[in-house]
């Protein structure tokens, strides 16, 4: 299991929160949003999925991940 943290932009509310950790549990990975640090803490396999689909799952979501 590998655990990483990314900073993501646009997050400021209960919403936000449950659509970026639905969309990384739609994806296999799990995820802890931190609103007031602006971050996502994701738990995943990385046998299982990547890093850029993790991204890509929370930018779908409509919030800019920026490290």
């Amino acid at each position: 299991m590998t655990t990483t943290t990314l900073k993501v932009q646009g997050m400021s509310c209960g919403h936000c929160v449950n659509s970026v950790e639905g969309a990384l549990k739609q994806i296999g990975a799990s995820g802890k949003v931190d609103l007031g640090a602006g971050s996502v803490t994701v738990n995943f396999e990385e046998s299982k999925v990547s890093l850029a689909a993790i991204k890509e799952a929370i930018e779908d979501q409509g919030y800019d991940v920026v490290g």
